[in-house]
């Protein structure tokens, strides 16, 4: 069994950090572009291709060896090709990959049949839409149908400009008064896609919701690999200049307040606009600076509360090793009732298994198995080296006892197996405290206003529970781009 427990980035960032010197990887941009685009998320890459699509000359510089943000994945020895982590999303990402990136991506796009909830208060398997979460609820939860559609009606029904005093908690004691097991249904899924809690505005809850139970849970069969491969193929046929290992250091920005270039390895280049993917608390505080916003803006911007980390279990099984089908995602928790405290805790109860078998990547003959949980930047931040270590390795092996309850001999199938936490994810994302879902809700108006701050300064992240996830992603990228657009070309929008 090879195994890889220990910090490992530190000393691959220290070997690419030499390689990155020795080599230019800014080599021929150009001085001056239309548009910059900093960080190659789904957000990011969309952003650069509709808007290269559009006529503008566009470049987009990752700080990473490879493109994606937190849609990514990584090899290792052996032949393993880990996706970074839980990877599904509503049914409008086909349209959204049909629209704005190719027919041939939106097609690769399959369903997630096999949902399974295992916990003390039951144990379940959902194809995860509206019909099967209806009967669910009313044969085996045994709540009134009329309540159960009256409920889906109010969620499908929400939009931005709700209300967004009525908490998620209170949403679901207004349809399901004491009934936790109702909750844990309803809500620990989406919890684990994008944070939320109940203490979030219900809105945040009720549109992100409702986008699954149209069809259910899709992901992208061929791996994340082959998804970012295609759009990488397509940013270059469109134009997009791609830069990897290329950190931008500082917007800079003019006397009149409004972009006139980035700093990225040393280098100035010019630009008409600039449209950041990277986290809008960093974008503000460190790429731009305070001193260059309205006190009130920043007041705001300060304020935007960072949501949690998370943590990885990434388990590779020896070459043509496999096991009996689990279903595709499996919710197992030992905790009693649906609790965030008890989910972000290190104590871990609550697990999210990913199974991927040999069709998920046509031709391969692996069976891996990606555990997810949530976590707090803190708990792991200010750990000696040597406890870190130990801590990642007891991750690692209550992880292995978890899955054991499903795959019994799981280790003696093992070949790799390693763990990632919030410091692995702010070491390769720059995201602040390793967010993995990026910012609360009040983080979409601060990242929606920036351009009124700063001239041709946008911003298309994960802000807000309801962007957080892939097609939150892809549709406000777009979103931005069409703003972008009309800032360069006020007269007559191109996109």
């Amino acid at each position: 069994m090879k195994r890889r427990i220990l910090p490992h980035h530190i000393s691959k960032h220290l070997v690419s950090s030499q390689f990155a010197m020795a080599k230019n990887f800014l080599k021929e941009t150009r001085d001056r572009y239309d548009v910059i685009v900093i960080g190659s998320g789904l957000a990011g890459m969309t952003s650069a291709n509709v808007l290269a699509k559009a006529g503008y000359s566009v470049l987009l510089l990752e700080h990473h060896y490879q493109l994606g943000g937190m849609a990514t994945w990584f090899k290792r020895k052996g032949g393993h090709i880990f996706d970074i982590s839980l990877h599904g999303f509503p049914h409008g990402m086909v349209k959204s990959c049909r629209k704005y990136w190719t027919p041939e991506i939106a097609e690769s796009i399959v369903q997630l049949k096999g949902i399974r909830f295992e916990n003390p208060q039951f144990s379940l398997q959902t194809t995860f839409d509206r019909k099967d979460f209806t009967r669910i609820i009313t044969e085996q939860f045994k709540v009134p149908y009329e309540t159960v559609d009256d409920f889906f009606a109010t969620a499908r029904k929400m939009n931005f400009f709700d209300d967004q005093e009525t908490t998620t908690r209170e949403l679901f004691e207004k349809f399901f008064p004491g009934r936790s097991d109702v909750v844990r249904l309803l809500m620990e899924p989406i919890t684990y896609a994008n944070g939320s809690t109940l203490e979030d505005p219900a809105i945040t809850y009720g549109i992100v919701f409702s986008n699954f139970m149209s069809k259910g849970v899709f992901t992208f069969q061929g791996g994340t690999d082959a998804l970012v491969n295609k759009m990488k193929a397509e940013l270059i046929k469109n134009g997009v200049d791609l830069r990897i290992r290329a950190l931008v250091e500082q917007i800079e920005v003019g006397p009149d307040r409004s972009v006139k270039a980035v700093h990225v390895n040393g280098k100035r280049i010019e630009c008409g606009a600039i449209l950041s993917n990277a986290n809008i608390k960093s974008t503000i505080q460190k790429l731009v600076g305070p001193d260059h916003f309205d006190k009130e803006f920043m007041e705001e911007a300060n304020a935007v509360r960072l949501n949690n980390s998370s943590c990885q279990v990434y388990i590779g099984l020896k070459p043509g090793e496999g096991f009996d089908n689990c279903g595709d995602l499996l919710f197992h928790s030992e905790h009693d009732g649906f609790d965030i405290e008890a989910m972000l805790s290190k104590e871990i109860s609550s697990r999210t298994f990913s199974f991927y078998y040999p069709e998920t990547r046509p031709g391969s003959d692996r069976w891996l198995v990606v555990s997810s949980t949530n976590a707090r930047f803190e708990d792991w931040v200010n750990l000696s080296d040597e406890q870190y270590a130990k801590d990642k390795e007891d991750l690692c092996q209550s992880t292995l006892d978890c899955l054991e309850k499903y795959v019994p001999d799981i280790r003696q199938k093992l070949d790799w197996i390693e763990a990632s936490t919030p410091k692995t994810f702010k070491h390769y994302t720059r995201h602040v405290e390793g967010a993995s879902f990026g910012t609360k809700f009040e983080g979409l108006k601060v990242s929606q206003s920036l351009p009124e701050q700063i001239g041709g300064l946008f911003h298309a992240g994960s802000v807000g529970i309801i962007m957080s996830g892939w097609l939150g992603a892809v549709n406000y990228g777009v979103i931005v781009s069409n703003e972008l657009d009309k800032y360069l070309t006020p007269s007559e929008a191109t996109i």
